[in-house]
């Protein structure tokens, strides 16, 4: 498994936090993490396994439990986190990156809330992006997508699988024919086993991994292309080519780091704008102690799941810098993703 500890912001992990007259106030409440998906999903899985840990890293321990609002990407739980979720700490959601950036680059009647204005605790992973075919599709690179014909599966604009498949369209070169209507990244992958479609784009590396296992360990996929502002060291030890080597314009590359940077962000977890500071920095403490848990850890690998972390103060300020880009490269990024 691939764990990272990277907490950015002072460069140092904080022991404590003052004042004590906010922290005795979680003793004998209940701190629902909301969660803007099903159950059974990634954000549910990820969220149940912090839920076990975070109450004894909180001062007063309280009850921690998870409630599911699936609706509109997760967008409904961003918005009732926003509005009518209490402001006292006890509330606490979990939602997409792309609800996130999705102000920003898609506005639509679902997103009405500010980023900027959430409290972040931190993001529990910080993601790599592939594109992906298996060996009997007949596109085995990501020169081959760009030279014939790719059918690419996805399942609706705002999707991760949606819109990295038109970036690199339109970016990068990609042959793709991009088909849409799939529920989820697990219908996809049926779909290419069954010949339908030919790969998909827009997947984290690592929910790849934890969903394709036999993929990975019967080497029956080619990894196309990896997305990130960074790259992850075991792609490019497989020889997995970074998509800077296709983006050929200095507008494509501002465009491309603008979607990619919702990546440091891979598993955000927020608090309403208006919860007091005092509160937010115990959580903070409580979140980034538990993500360097060896209990908490060990559960993670067990259940597959990747920790990447940044803290809080590192998410707010890469949501910042997105929401304070120019607006020609966020009008160029919008039509980059718009079929």
């Amino acid at each position: 498994m691939r764990v990272w500890t990277r907490l950015l912001a002072a460069g140092t992990l904080i022991v404590s936090v003052s004042p004590m007259c906010a922290a005795n106030e979680f003793a004998g409440k209940t701190i629902n993490i909301i969660v803007g998906y099903s159950a059974g999903g990634g954000y549910d899985v990820y969220s149940r396994v912090l839920a076990r840990a975070m109450p004894a890293f909180i001062p007063g321990q309280p009850n921690v439990v998870v409630q599911n609002m699936p609706g509109a990407g997760s967008a409904k739980a961003a918005s009732f986190i926003y509005s009518l979720a209490p402001p006292d700490g006890t509330a606490i959601g979990s939602v997409s990156p792309g609800v996130i950036v999705a102000p920003l680059l898609d506005p639509s009647p679902e997103t009405k809330y500010d980023p900027t204005k959430f409290k972040y605790l931190g993001t529990a992973d910080s993601g790599t992006r592939v594109c992906v075919t298996l060996k009997t599709s007949g596109v085995g690179s990501f020169e081959d997508a760009r030279k014939k014909r790719t059918v690419i599966g996805a399942v609706a604009p705002g999707s991760s699988t949606f819109d990295y498949a038109w970036l690199h369209k339109k970016t990068s070169g990609a042959n793709f024919d991009v088909i849409t209507g799939y529920p989820g990244s697990a219908e996809i992958a049926l779909a290419m086993e069954r010949g339908e479609v030919d790969g998909m784009c827009g997947l984290d590396w690592s929910s790849l991994k934890s969903q394709r296992p036999d993929w990975v360990r019967d080497k029956t996929m080619n990894v196309l292309v990896q997305a990130a502002l960074a790259p992850n060291p075991e792609l490019t030890a497989l020889g997995v080519p970074e998509v800077w080597g296709f983006v050929d314009t200095e507008q494509n590359r501002k465009v491309n780091e603008l979607i990619l940077a919702q990546q440091v962000f891979g598993r955000p977890y927020i608090l309403p704008p208006a919860t007091p500071q005092a509160k937010v920095d115990i959580l903070r403490v409580a979140f980034n102690n538990v993500l360097q848990d060896r209990m908490f850890l060990a559960e993670a690998e067990r259940l597959g799941l990747s920790v990447a972390p940044a803290d809080g103060a590192t998410v707010q300020a890469a949501v910042d810098k997105m929401f304070a880009t120019p607006k020609p490269v966020v009008e160029a990024a919008r039509a980059a993703i718009a079929p």
